[in-house]
This record gives C-alpha cells, structure tokens and sequence, in this order.
C-alpha cells in the first residue's frame, strides 16, 4: 500500500510540474497570410506579434506565415479548422465560407470612395462580426486592403473589349464566376497563388486587384496595362479560431484585442497612402496607366451594374444587399 500511495504521488506531482511547465512555456499562435514579407499587411502582424508578447510578457508569442505558405485563404481556413493554425490575415473574399455577407463591400463599382466605404463597415461591421462568431472563429481587427482595379497583358479601355481578355477568378468563389460572365468578362478559376505561373503561360491574361498587391505580388510585370477604373474595395481581416482564442488567458483578452484594432488602424492609414504610390513605382518599371473619359465612366458602371442581381441574390442575400444600397443613399444623401 505504502508503494503504491508513493506511485500516486509521484503520478499528480509529475502531472503538476507537466501542466505547471506548459504554463510557463507560453503559447505560440500561428497566423498565415498571402501578403508577401515584407509587405505593409506583413509589416503591421510582426508589429502586432511583437506588441502581443509585450502586453503578455512573453506569454504569447505570434508567428506569422507569409506570402501565401500555408496556402490561399480557403486552405487557410481549413487549417485553422483542423488545429494546423490559429489565426489568418486575408480579405473578404476568404470569408466567403464564414462570413459571406462581408462581400457586399467588394460588389463592383456598388462604393465609389473611401468616405462610402467607412460609413459602410460602421454600421454592418457587426452584422459581419455575429456571422464570424457564430462560425467559430474570433474577429480581431478590420483593415481597408486598397480599391481592386482590372490588370491585362493588353491594353482594356471599354467594357466592349472584355471578350478579349481571360481574368482570373478566386478558387471556390463561383458566384464570382457567374458575376463576372454577367458584366462581359471571360473568368478563368484559378489558384491564388498559382496566378504568376497563369499568366506567364496564358491561361490567364487579366486580373482584379488592388495597386499595392499588384505590386507587392509583381503581376503587375507580366500584365502591365491598369484600367483606371475602381472596381471596389478590398477589405481585409485579421481572425482566429475560437478555440487558439479561448487558448490565451483572458486576462489579456482587451488588451490584445485592443492591439489588433490599432494595427487595423495602422494598415488603413498606410494603405490608403501607399496604393496611389504603388502606381507611380509600377509606372517607372513600365505600368501603362488607361485614363477613361466621363463617357467611358458610365459604360463600365452599366456593366458593373449587371453583375449586382447576382451579388444580391447568390453572393449575399437580398437583406444584406438591400442594407448596404439603403446606408449608400443616405451617406450620399449627407455627403452631396
């Protein structure tokens, strides 16, 4: 008996020490993002990790995985599911599982500047936020990632050319798809992170996106022609699963969810200087800019305009949609 109770002591007091040291050694948060290293978006998550660890003396530590690593923002997601990360930077567009009516924002030419943009996520951000939770997963910062305009190998200037030009279209969006077929483009599904290789063999010739991520990925190099259109803008989020949230004792909880909105802050201020900027850099290294008349304006807003019923219909729901027009009228209302 008396060998035994000492077993039993020795059992509790090594599960002691065991708890006692994984306490100590602190906790390590994976969060993958597309955004290159070194990039404005990466800059502000090391910024962020760093901050992390000082608001918990060392008890958090944030690692982050950068351009595109762990995989784009679908796979992402399924790994943060299955415990392989905890968190993940990505757009709107990688919410589409959790979250879909965030993509209300990236509706094309559906918000004209960055005035209509913020008046939006003000009062839907937390509609977006509820669906997120209710998903399992922990909102931490919104950021604005830059207004999408349409890059080709050839110069596009008029929504007749579409049919000219391949664009490609995000993996597991096909409402995205059928949107873009609506307003005359020819979409082509690809990878995120196989677009270079697309676009050096032709498979793709055109694609969406912002100034800085053009740059910032070099596609811009191999299609170098920008309509200067803006298509919409490009939201961003910074997230993690519930579960590496509930992970990291609450008593840090305010503060570090304090950290991750000022860094959201941080990235608005930077991007929204840097996008007009990334087009001046492209232009030394051969970006071609195509300036539209007022005429030509309006042709592509009645193209962009087709693609809304789906949007309406498939991308969101009528509800949010509906929402979204309704806050557009009375900012516009305000702001004439």
């Amino acid at each position: 008996m008396k060998a035994l109770f000492q077993r039993t002591l020795l059992f509790f007091a090594a599960m002691f020490v065991l708890q006692n040291g994984d306490a100590h050694a602190g906790i390590t948060i994976k969060i993958a993002t597309m955004a290159p290293e070194g990039s404005t978006w990466d800059k502000a998550l090391r910024n962020m990790a760093v901050e992390w660890s000082e608001i918990t003396q060392g008890e958090v530590k944030v690692k982050i995985y950068s351009g595109g690593v762990a995989g784009n923002e679908t796979v992402m997601l399924r790994k943060m599911r299955i415990g392989q990360l905890h968190g993940a930077a990505m757009t709107n567009l990688g919410l589409l599982e959790i979250a879909p009516a965030a993509q209300v924002t990236a509706t094309p030419m559906l918000i004209h500047n960055h005035g209509e943009y913020d008046y939006i996520m003000e009062h839907m951000a937390p509609l977006f936020e509820e669906r997120i939770v209710e998903n399992g997963f922990i909102p931490l910062s919104w950021a604005d990632a830059g207004w999408v305009r349409l890059f080709t190998k050839a110069p596009l200037r008029h929504p007749s050319d579409l049919p000219n030009h391949k664009f490609f279209a995000w993996e597991g969006d096909p409402v995205s798809v059928e949107m873009y077929q609506a307003g005359g483009m020819n979409p082509v599904v690809v990878a995120a992170t196989d677009v270079m290789p697309a676009l050096q063999s032709g498979l793709i010739n055109g694609f969406p996106s912002t100034p800085l991520g053009a740059l910032a990925l070099q596609w811009f190099g191999v299609a170098p022609h920008m309509l200067d259109v803006p298509w919409g803008p490009l939201t961003a989020i910074t997230l993690l699963s519930k579960e590496a949230w509930e992970m990291i004792p609450e008593k840090y909880h305010d503060a570090l969810l304090a950290s991750s909105r000022r860094t959201g802050e941080s990235i608005n201020t930077s991007v929204r200087k840097q996008d007009q900027k990334a087009i001046e850099v492209m232009k030394r290294y051969g970006l071609v800019v195509q300036d539209v008349d007022a005429q030509t304006l309006a042709a592509w807003e009645e193209a962009a305009k087709k693609c809304w019923p789906i949007a309406r219909s498939k991308w969101v729901s009528p509800e949010v949609f509906d929402q979204a027009q309704a806050l557009l009228k009375t900012y516009r209302a305000q702001n004439p």
